[in-house]
Formats: C-alpha cells, sequence, structure tokens
C-alpha cells in the first residue's frame, strides 16, 4: 500500500508540471520536449534523480520535440533539464523522410542534440533519393541537421554501398562526408579513398588523399577528384593515372568517361604503352579505347626503347592507333626522328610496327652517322623481331651527301632516281643508286694525298661504305667520268645539281627535337576541385556529445523484471 501511494503521489506531482496528453505544448517555438503517450509511471530517486521513469505498455512511450517525434519502450524524462534518455526499440521520425532507429538514444531538448547507439540505422525516403545508414553509434544535431559517427558506418542507396570509419551526413545538402577508409562498392567498379565527399541526390563523389577506382577494363588513382557514380565519368588532379587498354595515362589532370570509352590528360602528359614498351609525352593527349587511338599535342614526343637505345618521334600533332601488335604511329607537322646513330626530320612520320616501316614523308632529310640522305620520300625499315635497323629506301630524287672528312675539300655525292640501302649494326653499309646516277668523289692515296675528284655519269652506283667513308664504288652500265685533278675542276663545278647542304638543321640531341615554339608553349592552369570541409573528430565530440549528466546515468533494462539489479554495463566513448 505504501508503495501505490508514492506511485500517485509521484504521478500527480509530474502532472502538476506537464500533462501526458493534450496539455503539453507542442508549438514550434518551444524548447520543451513534450510527452505524447507514456504508462507505467515511476520515479527512482536513488538511480535517476530528479527523472520521471515511463515504460510501454500495449503501445510504445512517445515524446514530441519541434516537429520530431520519438518512440521507445522506457523513457527516462528530466523534464526540468529538457533532457532524455530513450531505451529499446527506439524510433526517431522527422518529417516524413527521416526515420532514426536504434537501442537507445539521449537527446537534450536545448541544444537539439541526440546520441543514438546499439545498431543504429538511419532513413532518408525523401522522394528523390533513398538512402539508409548503418553504424553502432550516431550523434544528431537537429538545430545543424548534421549526423556524424566515428566508429564505422555503411551507407546503401540507389547505386552504390559506402562504408568508412568516420562519416557525417549534412542533411539539407544531402550530402555524405567520409573519412578513413572510405569504400564504394558497385556492380561496375570499386572505389578506396582516404577521404570522400559523396552527395545522395546526384550521386556524385569528390576524393580527396590517395584515391583508387578499379572498374572492370580500367583503375584510376588521384589524390584529388570528382567521379559520377552512375555513369562512370570524373575528372582528377594531383598525381593522376589510368591504366586502359594496356596503356597507363599520367598527366597534372585527367578525364574519363566510360560511357564513351574516352580518356584525355593536360600538362605534362605520359602514355605508356605497355606492351610495345612505348611511352608518348605531351601537353595534351586523348585515348579512345574503342579505336585503339591515342592523339597527342602540345610538345608531342613518341619514345621507344630499341636495344637499350631510344627513338624519339616528335610532331606538332602525334597519333597512335591500331591493336598492340599492329600499332602505327603517326607524327603531323614539324615532324623529326632521332636515335643516337639515325635522325630526320620532314613534314610527316608514318610508322608501323607490324611491317617495321618507318616512312619520312614531304621534304625528308636523314643522317645517318655523317651521311646526309634526302629524296621525295624516304623509308627506314627495320628488323621487326631484333628491331634494328635493316635496310632504306629512298624514293624520287635520292641524294646522299656527306663531308670529305680527310682534306676538307668539300663534299662527297652521289644522286639518282631511286635509293636503296642496308644497315649492318645500324650504320649505313651498302648503298646503292637506280636511274640516272651521278657522282662527285674525293679520292685520296694511302697517305691522304688527294689524287682528284671523280665526277661520274651512269645508269647506276653500287657504293660500300665503312667508317662514314666510301670504301668501294662501282659504275653499272655505261659510265662517263673521270678522276679529274683538283686544279680542273672550279668550286662552282663540285657540286651536282639539287645540291643542299643542311647540316646545321641537323638533330644532335634528343632535346634538339623542339624547336622555339614547342618550348615556349605556356601550360594552361588547371582547374581545382572544390576544397572539402575538414572534419575534426574532437571537435565532433565536444559539439554532438556534450557534457552532460544524462549521457553517464545508470540505464533501465526493459528485459529486466522489477526490482532486479540494473547496474549498467560499461560504455565505451566515441572516439
Amino acid at each position: 500500500m505504501y508503495f501505490l501511494a508514492f506511485l500517485f503521489f509521484a504521478f500527480a506531482l509530474w502532472g502538476q508540471e506537464t500533462s501526458a496528453e493534450s496539455k503539453t505544448d507542442t508549438s514550434p517555438e518551444s524548447k520543451q520536449i513534450n510527452i505524447v503517450y507514456g504508462a507505467n509511471f515511476t520515479k527512482d530517486e536513488k538511480q535517476f534523480p530528479g527523472a520521471f521513469i515511463f515504460s510501454k505498455d500495449t503501445k510504445q512511450v512517445q515524446f514530441e520535440h519541434q516537429g520530431a517525434d520519438l518512440w521507445c519502450d522506457i523513457a527516462i524524462h528530466y523534464q526540468k533539464e529538457n533532457r532524455l534518455r530513450a531505451i529499446g526499440n527506439v524510433r526517431l521520425e522527422q518529417g516524413d523522410s527521416i526515420q532514426l532507429t536504434g537501442g537507445k538514444i539521449d537527446y537534450d531538448g536545448e541544444t537539439k542534440l541526440a546520441k543514438i547507439y546499439e545498431e543504429v540505422l538511419l532513413r532518408n525516403e525523401s522522394e528523390e533519393n533513398s538512402m539508409t545508414l548503418r553504424t553502432d553509434t550516431l550523434y544528431f544535431d537537429r538545430e545543424k541537421q548534421e549526423s556524424y559517427y566515428n566508429t564505422s558506418g555503411t551507407v546503401i542507396d540507389s547505386a552504390n554501398t559506402l562504408t568508412s570509419e568516420i562519416g557525417r551526413y549534412f542533411m539539407e545538402l544531402k550530402k555524405y562526408q567520409f573519412l578513413d577508409s572510405v569504400h564504394i562498392d558497385n556492380p561496375e567498379y570499386i572505389l578506396d579513398s582516404e577521404q570522400l565527399d559523396y552527395y545522395t541526390t546526384s550521386k556524385n563523389a569528390y576524393m580527396y588523399g590517395a584515391s583508387t577506382i578499379t572498374g572492370k577494363t580500367y583503375k584510376i588513382y588521384c589524390e584529388r577528384g570528382f567521379y559520377d557514380t552512375k555513369i562512370e565519368s570524373g575528372y582528377f588532379i594531383k598525381n593522376t593515372r589510368i591504366d586502359y587498354n594496356n596503356q597507363i595515362i599520367e598527366g597534372d589532370s585527367l578525364y574519363f568517361d566510360q560511357a564513351t570509352e574516352f580518356a584525355s590528360a593536360t600538362n605534362n602528359v605520359v602514355v605508356t604503352d605497355t606492351v610495345n614498351q612505348g611511352v608518348i609525352k605531351s601537353h595534351y593527349a586523348e585515348v579512345h579505347k574503342a579505336v585503339d587511338s591515342v592523339f597527342a599535342t602540345k610538345r608531342a614526343v613518341s619514345i621507344k626503347v630499341v636495344e637499350q637505345d631510344s627513338v624519339y618521334i616528335h610532331g606538332d600533332t602525334l597519333m597512335m592507333t591500331g591493336k598492340p601488335a599492329n600499332r602505327i604511329l603517326r607524327a603531323f607537322r614539324n615532324a623529326k626522328i632521332y636515335k643516337t646513330d639515325l635522325s630526320g626530320k620532314c613534314d610527316s612520320i608514318h610508322s608501323n610496327q607490324k611491317t617495321g616501316i618507318t616512312k619520312l614523308i614531304t621534304n625528308p632529310v636523314l643522317w645517318n652517322v655523317d651521311n646526309q640522305i634526302t629524296g621525295d620520300s624516304i623509308h627506314i625499315i627495320s628488323n621487326i623481331k631484333t628491331e634494328q635497323l635493316d635496310s632504306l629506301k629512298v624514293l624520287e630524287n635520292a641524294f646522299i651527301i656527306s663531308q670529305d672528312t680527310i682534306g676538307k675539300k668539300g663534299f662527297n655525292q652521289a644522286k639518282g632516281i631511286n635509293l636503296y640501302g642496308k644497315f649492318k649494326d645500324n650504320e649505313l653499309r651498302v648503298v646503292d643508286l637506280k636511274q640516272n646516277t651521278e657522282v662527285i668523289y674525293y679520292m685520296y692515296d694511302d697517305d691522304d694525298e688527294l689524287l682528284g675528284i671523280n665526277k661520274t655519269i651512269c645508269s647506276e652506283i653500287h657504293i660500300t661504305l665503312a667508317n662514314n667513308d666510301i670504301e668501294d664504288l662501282t659504275f653499272i652500265q655505261n659510265p662517263e667520268g673521270d678522276i679529274n685533278p683538283e686544279k680542273d675542276m672550279p668550286e662552282n663545278t663540285r657540286k651536282l645539281k639539287g645540291f643542299i647542304w643542311r647540316g646545321d638543321e641537323r638533330i644532335l640531341t634528343k632535346d634538339d627535337i623542339f624547336d622555339e615554339d614547342d618550348n615556349s608553349i605556356e601550360l594552361v592552369v588547371i582547374k581545382g576541385i572544390t576544397e572539402p570541409i575538414d572534419i575534426d573528430a574532437e571537435e565532433e565530440q565536444r559539439s554532438l556529445n556534450p557534457a552532460d549528466p544524462v549521457n553517464n546515468l545508470p540505464l533501465p533494462n526493459p528485459d529486466e523484471k522489477e526490482g532486479e539489479d540494473q547496474k549498467p554495463k560499461e560504455k565505451k566513448k566515441a572516439k
């Protein structure tokens, strides 16, 4: 009887301050937490001084606060302090779209801060968006409309499953910010990042720190980037790289679109052919996967390693097309080629990986050792197995010139309609000139004394070279000419018609392939990615988990019978 009288007295005391039904103030301006339904009312001044305790009967206990409703099995309500703890099958609803469930909630009506823990589930079911968040402990700021976790969480929406150790949800912006071991699992790709901002409506992701996207046919790395997770398209900056179609694309900024199978790079671009061990460098490049092509411009150069030597091909524009075993490289306008023992220049270069033929087209000139070779077009043929220089074709108006290195008297020259040459150890050793051939050649004895100047015309000439000098010269079919004393050949007769010495154009180093226009290119300014809003974990804990007596109260257990020990288990503090 004494216990029943106490319950009646306590209930009457609580009723003087607020009603459990219609007398509660539910106006939006009120900061008071209002009880909508409460049953099995009691007090326990020893464990919960100043608190009113309610537990469910046929219905759960229900509270309302400024547009949010909360249901639970047991509630510990501190009316004067305007705070409560809800325990057991807790559900908090805000508006028509936000629903939050868990095992326990601590809620402060003055600051509108909540801490929810034990199998927390947050649902957002707005018209344009459907999203769920699962975590162990969640902090919810209703004033700012932000929630935060630091005990690992999983977010699932219509496109992706996202996990991270730390996360923050901006409800008005419909934006998540994830930190530490961020992982997106999509049927088409996997995304891992140190930090990521994710918009639940657009499904756009902004990556900060080391990030990797691994798709079925591509892999992307960056340390800052944007990615549309719905269509697999994005923009990446800072230490960027795309592994794509047997090629690696690097640059200061990269763009990628899976639907069109397209990637582009800007500034300090390197495209690596992983099959043929070739590299294209430029300041702008495009890769079209569907047609196996690379387009590069702005100080563009192709570099291929051949027998521990590198072949450099440059042009205002480079295009590489074809499957790995049949790559074709084209250099357009102001094209140049350089190798330690061979260099040349022309209007355009066409190089076929499968046939081993490199064509220099329109006003070409080629230097091998000290021999200058010109013609309407020049074909360099390499052995496709050894990749060494094999042979040479100069078609129409073939002309070969070398300086007289012994007496320094002039130039050794030979010309014809076509020229066919053979290389040995990458050095031109045999030359055959066909049709309307002419030669001027300075002849010396064993003591390097000039014997005379040979000037001859015939149908064909066969020349054997050694150590950059003519070792043997054979005239074929009706040669006409003689060895003339130097004094009998004036300077103006010592050059064949069409003679042009282009020694000042010779490419002597790999840097010579670039001219003044190439070296004066101004790089475009790279567009950045919006800076993230930094998460300060300690600050979050202070703001969302304030020093409040309710957080340190022992918890009644709804599963325990009345009178049993209700000593709480030790709870871990938020990190």
